[in-house]
């Protein structure tokens, strides 16, 4: 079976333009490099990494919101990459977004019902009356009511304004849901009632997750596979299980030993791995591995490799981009 959401050599170049006293300065930033990777029917895929690292640009790139410099984005089959209105409009109903910030992606001046309802009227599905039901039982599969329709965003807390906005999603009835840390900005109470709603909703529904977040324990309670990005390239790529346990990219390993752990004992026990230096300039990214001015493993690798080529990622269950991880 064909994977839903099929992504190749994914790439996007900004262009920045300074003035200084004599000259403008042009300078090109990858912010997203080479990216790949699918996404299968009811399936979720995680996609974790520090602030920078170019997964918010990969996410609005699928869901159309920047163009692509270039690569491909396949949903179901269909090109989007690159594609004109008349391709996108009709696949914007298949695949949706849900934004971090769930008071900032409302309108304030519309009620959450109109909210709801707004999708259904642009895309010219059902009468007036039926939108309006749908958008009352959408309310409440995310756990809010009737009553609350006729409420605006500033009346709701963060777990309900951010519930609106998956009420908001789902109104299409799409089978992919981008979801850009749609619970970062949330308390932690409230984060473990939003990711289990996720759950529900996946099961529901059937539907697929690109889940971008920073906190690893909420992508691995709700994903099957984690991408991890650095520097706007995915170094490690596998099965939740298999990435927890065994991690093959520095950079990864890193980012695991950073997690809480609930008991004390272990984690005083447990191997802290704190990196050195800053994330490299995207306008000005090192040679090689992007990550080996701050690897405390690049010593194992002769001749100097890791500064001089940069590593693949190799089409396998369980790939990092690492020249140690190469058998």
């Amino acid at each position: 079976m064909s994977a839903l959401l099929s992504v190749r050599a994914l790439e996007k170049r900004f262009t920045t333009r300074s003035r200084g006293l004599f000259r403008r300065t042009t300078h090109t930033v990858q912010a997203v490099a080479d990216v790949s990777f699918e996404l299968e029917r009811g399936s979720a895929l995680g996609l974790v990494g520090e602030s920078g690292s170019g997964k918010s640009t990969t996410a609005r790139m699928i869901a159309g919101l920047l163009a692509p410099t270039s690569g491909s984005i396949r949903l179901d089959g269909v090109e989007l990459a690159g594609a004109a209105e008349a391709v996108w409009r009709p696949q914007r109903r298949r695949l949706q977004m849900i934004f971090q910030d769930p008071y900032a992606s409302l309108d304030p001046r519309r009620t959450v019902g109109a909210t709801v309802i707004e999708p259904m009227i642009v895309q010219r599905l059902g009468k007036p009356r039926e939108r309006r039901v749908r958008a009352l039982a959408l309310l409440e599969a995310v756990g809010l009511s009737a009553a609350h329709a006729g409420r605006y965003p500033h009346e709701f807390s963060g777990g309900q304004r951010q519930r609106v906005g998956i009420a908001r999603a789902l109104a299409l009835e799409p089978e992919l849901l981008v979801c850009d840390e749609p619970v970062s900005a949330l308390d932690v109470s409230v984060q473990a009632q939003i990711i289990n709603l996720f759950k529900e909703l996946q099961e529901r529904f059937g539907l697929a997750y690109l889940f971008i977040a920073h906190d690893l324990a909420v992508v691995r309670s709700l994903c099957e596979r984690i991408a991890v990005m650095y520097a706007g390239r995915i170094v490690e790529l596998a099965p939740r299980d298999s990435l927890f346990d065994s991690p093959r990219h520095p950079y990864t390993r890193a980012l695991l030993s950073a997690v809480p752990i609930a008991d004390p004992v272990l984690a005083r026990t447990r191997e802290r791995i704190v990196l050195l230096g800053d994330p490299p300039s995207l306008h000005a990214p090192p040679s090689g591995c992007p990550f080996h001015p701050r690897c405390s493993e690049r010593v194992r690798v002769k001749g100097d490799r890791c500064a001089r080529e940069r590593p693949e990622l190799p089409h396998e269950s369980h790939s990092a981009a690492c020249h140690l991880s190469v058998k």
